[in-house]
C-alpha cells in the first residue's frame, strides 16, 4: 500500500508559496511543513507517472495492479523474494529496484505477454508461449489437432480418440509449476503429456 515515505523532501514545498507575511510566521511554516510531508509522495509519483506503467521500472505492487488491467496470474508465478529487503531509496518497496530477482523478472514477463498468451490461449502456439514465459526455457508443443462438429447439440464427439497434446521442456524447471501453467492453458477435456528434459 502507498504512503508516506519518511524523510521525502516534497519539491515544492507550500510554505515558501504564502504571502511574505507569513514566510516568518511559525506556526503557518510548520503548518505546511506537514501538508509537505503528506503531499511529496502525491508529488514524486505525478513526476515519475510514466515509469509506473513501464514493466521494468514499476514497483512490485503497482505490478500487480497492472496484472489484473491485463487478467494476468501475476501470483499464480511466484511472489517476490520474501527475504530481499527493500532498497533505501525505494522506501517500503519491496521487489524494486536492485531487487530484480528472478521471480519478480518472472511475474514481469508473464504480465509483459499476457494479452498475447490470451489471444492464443488454448491453441498449441498459446500453451507453448504461456509456458516459454513463465518457465524461461525452450518448449515444444505438439497436438493431435482436428476439429469436428455437430448438427444436433446432443450428439456425442465422434469415435477416433481423445484429443492430447505433447510438451517438451528443455531446460532446469520447476515441473510443479510447468503443471500449473498448463492446467490453465491447455482446455480441460484434452490429455496432456509433459517431458522435462534437463
Amino acid at each position: 500500500m502507498r504512503g508516506a515515505v519518511p524523510g521525502l523532501v516534497s519539491p515544492h514545498p507550500i510554505g515558501r508559496e504564502l504571502p511574505a507575511v507569513y514566510l516568518e510566521d511559525d506556526f503557518a511554516q510548520r503548518f505546511t511543513a506537514g501538508l509537505d510531508e503528506v503531499l511529496a509522495p502525491v508529488l514524486l509519483t505525478l513526476d515519475c507517472l510514466d515509469a509506473y506503467f513501464d514493466l521494468d521500472l514499476a514497483p512490485a505492487d503497482f505490478v500487480d495492479w497492472l496484472a489484473g488491467w491485463v487478467a494476468a496470474p501475476a501470483d499464480a508465478y511466484g511472489e517476490p523474494d520474501p527475504g530481499h529487503e527493500p532498497d533505501p531509496g525505494h522506501g517500503s518497496d519491496p521487489g524494486h529496484g536492485p531487487g530484480a530477482d528472478r521471480v519478480s523478472g518472472a511475474r514481469r514477463e508473464v504480465i509483459r505477454h499476457a494479452v498475447e498468451v490470451h489471444r492464443w490461449r488454448g491453441t498449441a502456439r498459446g500453451i507453448e508461449l504461456a509456458l516459454r514465459v513463465a518457465t524461461g526455457a525452450r518448449v515444444e508443443v505438439t497436438d493431435s489437432g482436428g476439429v469436428t462438429c455437430s448438427a444436433t447439440p446432443t450428439q456425442g464427439p465422434p469415435p477416433g480418440g481423445v484429443p492430447e497434446v505433447r510438451v517438451r521442456i528443455t531446460g532446469a524447471v520447476d515441473e510443479a509449476l510447468a503443471r500449473e501453467v498448463l492446467a490453465s492453458a491447455v482446455p480441460v477435456h484434452v490429455r496432456v503429456t509433459l517431458e522435462v528434459q534437463p
